[in-house]
Parts: C-alpha cells; sequence; structure tokens
C-alpha cells in the first residue's frame, strides 16, 4: 500500500514515480515512458549496468538513498525482510486477475 501512493504496478500507467509493471529485469532508469522524470543518479546506476534483480530490488526498497544516493523517490525504506520478500513477490506476479 505504501508503494502504491506514487507508483502503479497493475498497468503500465506512471504516477509520481514510474510504472512498476514489468520493473523486473529492467534496467534502472530506462523506462521510455518516465524518461524525463528520472533523476540523474538513477539515469546513472542504470547506465553502470544495474538491473532490478530480486538482490537490487531489496536492497533498494530496503534504503533507497543508500543504494542509489541522490534519487528522487522520498520514500524511507522498509526494514522488515518479509515486507521486502513481499512486495518483489507482488511484482513478480501477473498483474492480470
Amino acid at each position: 500500500k505504501k508503494c502504491i501512493a506514487c507508483h502503479e504496478a497493475a498497468t503500465d500507467k506512471n504516477k509520481v514515480g514510474p510504472t512498476l509493471l514489468g520493473v523486473v529485469g529492467r534496467t534502472a532508469g530506462t523506462l521510455e515512458s518516465f524518461a524525463t522524470k528520472y533523476s540523474k543518479p538513477m539515469k546513472e546506476a542504470g547506465a553502470a549496468g544495474l538491473v532490478w534483480d530480486d538482490t537490487n530490488i531489496a536492497e533498494y526498497v530496503r534504503d533507497p538513498k543508500t543504494k542509489i544516493p541522490g534519487n528522487k523517490m522520498a520514500f524511507a525504506g522498509l526494514k522488515k525482510d518479509e515486507d521486502i520478500a513481499n512486495v518483489i513477490a507482488y511484482l513478480k506476479a501477473d498483474p492480470k486477475p
């Protein structure tokens, strides 16, 4: 619920943040429909090869400002491993009912 305040995950619609639909396996900062809104550090992370796999997603949602210093996401992060695992499972799930 915390994520959907700024992100959509069931459709390709962007909100304040980019859609998370299909984010697993995507290179950071490369979603074309959000290209002009990514922070410079997010684009640089993608250019350096950061791909949103389970490990990188877990590190990012735990502490976004440490994983990618200077990124725009204002969220402080999730601290519980169970919550992080649930977010990753949700992002990997098929959004179609």
